[in-house]
């Protein structure tokens, strides 16, 4: 390997190493300040109505979840995978990857932090049913593994194919149309700091797909792969910060 092309690997790895510290020392602090608020997971479960003699939806609460475990949570997700893809061994399969011009650990990070994100912000919306809890969720983590897809099947293409790109942008709309639906439906109006969280991360998770297409189009500074690697992390950081301390001021301050 060549020195400058080492000297940036291992610049990439300090890189790691202070986001997996700035994302944990975040989800201590969210641990430590947050008050209690927890939002319900619903059902519906069909019964039997004997007045009736139908079958009819009763709808029961399964869980109370306290939100700032799981802002917490996607924080400490990040901080777990920047950690290990910075440790011996791990870290050589990172870089060796990173030479072919892709990261499968992030895609692996991504499909359950973001995925969490999605749920937090469903949930602040009154998304509580918890069918489609789980398929926001799943929905979402497809939607990052095509990201894999993408970079896996392009190693074997002379032009870059996008298929797999514009299937997961597919994917990807649908939980923000679906939290659109309760955001901006016929409903009394949320706080204000929901509809500024749903925007802002909108437009942060759009982020990631215009550094993809940076990268593949090969557009100025990210000709270099390395350049779209540290721009995924520097995304990542604010995107998980700005939901954290957005859901903290409107529900997590201790009153």
């Amino acid at each position: 390997m060549p020195n400058t092309l080492e000297a940036k690997f291992k610049n990439l790895r300090t890189w790691n190493i202070s986001m997996a510290i700035l994302h944990a020392v975040q989800g201590v602090a969210m641990l430590a300040l947050s008050s209690k608020f927890a939002l319900p997971v619903t059902a519906a479960f069909l019964h039997f109505d004997t007045a009736t003699q139908k079958l009819t939806p009763v709808l029961s609460t399964l869980a109370e979840l306290r939100i700032g475990p799981l802002v917490a949570g996607f924080l400490f997700l990040s901080s777990v995978a920047h950690f290990l893809v910075s440790m011996p061994g791990i870290y050589e399969w990172y870089v060796g990857n990173l030479q072919k011009g892709m990261n499968l650990a992030r895609w692996i990070e991504y499909s359950f932090s973001s995925s969490l994100m999605i749920v937090i912000i469903a949930m602040l919306v009154g998304i509580y049913d918890i069918a489609t809890i789980i398929c926001l969720f799943g929905v979402n983590a497809m939607m990052i593994l095509f990201g894999w897809m993408m970079e896996v099947h392009n190693q074997t293409t002379s032009k870059t194919d996008w298929t797999a790109f514009i299937f997961g942008s597919i994917a990807g709309i649908i939980p923000w149309i679906v939290i659109g639906i309760y955001l901006f439906g016929p409903t009394d109006k949320a706080p204000t700091f929901v509809y500024w969280i749903y925007l802002s991360i909108f437009l942060f998770f759009n982020c990631f797909e215009i550094n993809m297409i940076l990268q593949y189009k090969k557009i100025g500074k990210w000709t270099d792969y390395l350049y779209g690697e540290k721009t995924y992390l520097v995304l990542s950081l604010v995107a998980k910060s700005l939901l954290a301390w957005q859901v903290f001021a409107g529900t997590l301050r201790p009153v």
